[in-house]
C-alpha cells in the first residue's frame, strides 16, 4: 500500500472509483460521470486543493479530496470527501488514507478544523470518522437529492487542540 498525491494520469482510475453505485450514492457525485468532467476537476487543481490516493500494485483503491479554506478568517479549516473501491472496503485503506490526510492538514498546512458531510445512513463512514476523532456537530436536513428523495447529512468536524 502506498499513499501519494494524485496526478493527471490517475484521473481515469479515480473516476472509476466514484462511478461505483455505492460511491456516488454516498457522495455528491452523479451517475455516469464523464472523463472530461473529472479531467477538468482534477487536471488543474487550485493551490488550496489536494488529492491523495492509496495504491496497491499500481491500482488506485481509494481517493480523498481536501479543500483548504481560502477565506482569511477560515484558513484554519478544511473540508474533505473520500471514497474507496467497494471490493476494498473495510480493509484499512480508508483509515490509512484519512490518517495521511489528517497528518498533512494538521502537521504541514496548519489546519486545526477538518470538516465533512456524511449521509446519516452511512454507518461505516460515520464509524470511521468517529474513530479519528470527528464529532457530529449537527444535522442538515434535506441536504441533497439522492435516489429520488431528499436526504439528511451529519455535519462532522475534527478539531485539533492547540
Amino acid at each position: 500500500m502506498q499513499i501519494r498525491h494524485s496526478d493527471k494520469a490517475d484521473i481515469p482510475q479515480i473516476k472509476q472509483i466514484y462511478e461505483q453505485t455505492i460511491n456516488y450514492a454516498n457522495t455528491l457525485q452523479l451517475p455516469y460521470p464523464s472523463l472530461d468532467s473529472w479531467e477538468a476537476f482534477l487536471g488543474d487543481k487550485p493551490d488550496n486543493f489536494y488529492s491523495l490516493v492509496v495504491t496497491e500494485h499500481a491500482q488506485i483503491v481509494a481517493q480523498i479530496g481536501i479543500e483548504v479554506c481560502t477565506n482569511n478568517r477560515r484558513k484554519h479549516a478544511a473540508n474533505i470527501g473520500m471514497a474507496v473501491v467497494p471490493s476494498k472496503s473495510n480493509q484499512g485503506y480508508g483509515s490509512q488514507l484519512l490518517k495521511a490526510a489528517i497528518d498533512l492538514l494538521e502537521n504541514w498546512l496548519a489546519v486545526t478544523r477538518i470538516e465533512l458531510e456524511v449521509y446519516t445512513d452511512n454507518d461505516s463512514a460515520i464509524a470511521l470518522y468517529k474513530k479519528f476523532g470527528f464529532k457530529i456537530e449537527g444535522t442538515a436536513q434535506n441536504y441533497a437529492f439522492r435516489n429520488g428523495e431528499l436526504t439528511d447529512v451529519y455535519l462532522m468536524a475534527r478539531i485539533k487542540s492547540v
